[in-house]
């Protein structure tokens, strides 16, 4: 890589968020320095110069200036390389369903989840609740589309990337069920289609690790940004 064009990410192996960077500089052929950061114990010299405000990751250092939070970084490959496949559509309309669709996972379905699984014991049941309804509408969306944007992986399908991947792991482990193939066969197909894509498949992490990783007690930091 070139001095001229040198991308780095800040990251965590397993954080679905430090994916999301990954998955769209990897499908869009962008070569990438990945640093492994040490969230939990001593934040690295590195990561406090380039995320001095939130100190988390993903951080993106493109040429020397960061750029933090995950679906904003995403966003900012997309306007910058226009190498490989488009992330968000080019139809205005489209594109502002899309933003749409990935800061509702982001902010409604994720930010449940988490409570679900890791909040206190008196509300993991209501924001169980909370999560489940936000994949009913999830399932709508998808209806029978290969991806969320049509057949190919965009923005919505990256947000999702907990939803695909993560999420049947720390079922497993927890003991608390949100979603069956049974209640979102949509949602199941498409995370097979999403996880069975060729370059997703190499960014994801090992899920023996992945479920090493969600029998210690949580810490926000592995899944914050």
């Amino acid at each position: 890589m070139n001095q001229e064009e040198q991308v780095q990410v800040l990251g965590l192996w397993g954080s679905p968020f430090s994916k999301r960077v990954e998955m769209v500089l990897q499908l869009k052929g962008i070569p990438y320095e990945y640093i492994e950061e040490d969230v939990y114990g001593n934040k690295s010299p590195m990561l406090l110069k380039y995320n001095p405000i939130h100190k988390k990751v993903p951080v993106l250092v493109h040429n020397g200036r960061s750029i933090a939070e995950s679906l904003v970084i995403v966003e900012y490959i997309e306007d910058t390389w226009k190498t490989g496949p488009t992330i968000l559509p080019q139809d205005p309309y489209e594109r502002a369903m899309a933003r749409f669709w990935a800061k509702y996972v982001d902010e409604k379905v994720m930010v449940a989840m988490g409570k679900a699984f890791w909040g206190p014991e008196s509300e993991r049941e209501k924001e169980r609740k909370e999560a489940y309804e936000g994949l009913i509408s999830l399932e709508k969306e998808i209806g029978d589309k290969r991806f969320f944007g049509g057949e190919t992986i965009g923005i919505v399908d990256i947000a999702a990337d907990f939803i695909g991947y993560w999420l049947g792991i720390v079922q497993e482990v927890s003991g608390v069920t949100i979603m069956t193939a049974e209640e979102f066969p949509n949602l199941k197909r498409w995370s097979e289609d999403f996880v069975g894509n060729n370059i997703i498949k190499e960014v994801l992490p090992p899920k023996q690790k992945l479920a090493a990783l969600f029998k210690t007690p949580f810490r926000s930091a592995a899944t914050s940004g």
